[in-house]
């Protein structure tokens, strides 16, 4: 073969190897940008709520931030843990999140079985507001302070029914402590969630309740449709100036607040997971943002996605000392 012949044999060969190869190369792409479809915001609680109120505001504001729509979806039950359990279930790709406090992630899976612990199957985003505590009194509750709620239940145990917005929620906790440290029986009235809780409340089909503090609920304490006895807070609301704190009163164990973020599937890329707690702490400073906490008497809470892990992470090892000393169980 002479020489031209030999080259023009080298040339047909690497034509068909590249032909060969080309269709590989093209079957790799970059990955796909962040976010390529709408984003689902999962609200592990009931329409109508402070919480559900927030995330609503929230998916407003990273809507243009993301330049795709953030759309807000209830999935309650189980005091949170039903939307958590959903949010574990979705593909880890920064296309579904959840809004919810620490409880479901950090609490609830100490009281019952669950098929996984969520620490492992959601991670953390990025916090977003912390919610002070009402205990109030119903039509049901004779009494008018905190002190005449622990007399009663003392003389008549059993008798005073407490509900909370369900098992393993913060306000199922300042109960459990307050039980704790009183050596009273309090029955405890778990639902799933603020609104129809607070519908019977005004019904006075329990004595008395824990819930946020939140607009609706100082308008009903305003008409006198219910009464506050406590609060869980660092010190008196402004709000409520004349409100003792459950420190005050003498539970420093009970006078807990809520903390409130996004999550996100276990095995979201890292990438994603620091832009979204970018535009959520951005977000936290609208004039939206700013006016709908301010409303509903929360505090924002920013924060980088190390501190909100942190807090998960420290909310779980308080809460196992709390459920170990209480042998609590599911009730």
């Amino acid at each position: 073969m002479s020489l031209r012949r030999r080259d023009l044999a080298r040339l047909a060969l690497g034509s068909a190897a590249l032909q060969g190869i080309a269709p590989a190369l093209r079957a790799a792409p970059e990955a796909a940008p962040w976010p390529s479809r709408p984003v689902r915001l999962l609200v592990v609680y009931p329409a109508g709520g402070v919480s559900d109120a927030t995330a609503r505001a929230l998916a407003e504001q990273l809507t243009p931030a993301l330049g795709v729509p953030v759309l807000v979806e209830n999935r309650a039950g189980a005091g949170g843990s039903v939307g958590i359990e959903a949010l574990a279930r979705a593909a880890p790709d920064g296309h579904t999140l959840a809004f919810s406090a620490l409880s479901p992630v950090t609490l609830h899976p100490l009281l019952v079985h669950t098929a996984a612990d969520p620490l492992h199957t959601v991670v953390p985003v990025a916090s977003a507001m912390r919610t002070p505590v009402l205990v109030a009194a119903t039509p049901a509750f004779e009494g008018h302070s905190f002190d005449d709620l622990i007399a009663q239940a003392r003389a008549n145990p059993g008798a005073v029914r407490w509900a909370s917005s369900g098992v393993a929620t913060v306000g199922h906790m300042v109960l459990a402590q307050v039980r704790m440290q009183s050596r009273i029986a309090i029955t405890h009235v778990p639902y799933q969630g603020g609104g129809q809780q607070l519908n019977d409340a005004l019904g006075g089909q329990f004595e008395v309740l824990s819930t946020n503090v939140a607009a609706l609920q100082l308008q009903y304490l305003r008409a006198g449709r219910l009464r506050a006895l406590a609060v869980g807070a660092p010190e008196r609301l402004d709000v409520l100036p004349e409100v003792p704190t459950l420190a005050e009163l003498g539970y420093p164990q009970a006078n807990l607040v809520s903390l409130f973020g996004i999550f996100a599937p276990a095995r979201t890329p890292a990438a994603v997971v620091e832009r979204l707690n970018a535009e959520i702490n951005r977000a936290l400073d609208s004039e939206l943002l700013i006016a709908r906490l301010r409303v509903a008497h929360n505090i924002a809470a920013h924060g980088s996605v190390e501190a909100f892990a942190w807090e998960a992470a420290e909310d779980r090892r308080r809460n196992r000392v709390l459920v170990r000393s209480l042998g609590m169980r599911l009730d």
